[in-house]
């Protein structure tokens, strides 16, 4: 009877990794960035998401823009899942970074983990 059950787990198991659907969906991870100054001397961070997102409990639900010393200097909110949608590209505008920083630090969050997923960081180019 522990044999058949043991079994029956195990069979289980091998049924859900192979079926694609994730139980556990992991870290948001930041995969690439695109940094723009615009004309008023603001930034916008075109950021790669990818996450194992499986519905409105678990999904990467917004990115940030850190200063070296970790202070936020912009956040986007991601307003749902993008279950279907991997990796995702969203934009953030209007950045404001102060002069003297020369990089910057862009992680995402998710609903479970909250953060912890690969971040990157981002060289600014000089004016």
């Amino acid at each position: 009877m522990l044999a058949t059950t043991a079994s029956c787990l195990l069979v289980a198991a091998s049924l859900l990794l192979s079926s694609g659907v994730s139980a556990h969906a992991g870290e948001a991870d930041v995969i690439q960035v695109r940094s723009t100054q615009a004309s008023d001397g603001t930034w916008r961070f075109d950021v790669t998401v990818r996450h194992a997102d499986d519905g409105w409990a678990h999904y990467a639900d917004s990115f940030e823009i850190l200063a070296p010393d970790k202070s936020v200097l912009g956040t986007r909110v991601l307003l749902h899942p993008h279950v279907t949608e991997q990796p995702f590209t969203r934009s953030i505008d209007g950045v404001v970074i102060p002069r003297d920083i020369r990089q910057v630090i862009v992680r995402a969050h998710d609903k479970v983990h909250g953060y912890g997923g690969e971040e990157q960081t981002v060289e600014l180019p000089l004016d």
